[in-house]
């Protein structure tokens, strides 16, 4: 169900077609999960920059640096929770 707080008409999960459904495809088999999570689903509308967008976070969040990924995604949960965001 989509969620009446967001100002982006976001393409859910059961509606995504053509290259947004192959996009979602691709991230729910590298990411093992089912859903695709409103904050990419921002960038649905532009296949070609969500899939940059995925490729980029897989680098910032999901690679090891200074900080491992329990880090990154403690702090990422933090700031989404002040900014009171949606997604």
């Amino acid at each position: 169900m989509p969620d009446p707080k967001t100002k982006i008409a976001l393409i859910e999960d059961a509606d995504a077609t053509g290259d947004v459904a192959k996009v979602y495809e691709q991230w729910r088999a590298h990411s093992g999960r089912q859903q695709m999570p409103g904050i990419l689903k921002c960038f649905s509308h532009r296949p070609d920059f969500l899939r940059d967008v995925m490729s980029f976070g897989n680098t910032v969040h999901f690679s090891e640096g200074h900080l491992d990924r329990r880090t990154k995604e403690a702090i990422a949960s933090w700031v989404s929770w002040l900014n009171r965001c949606p997604y």
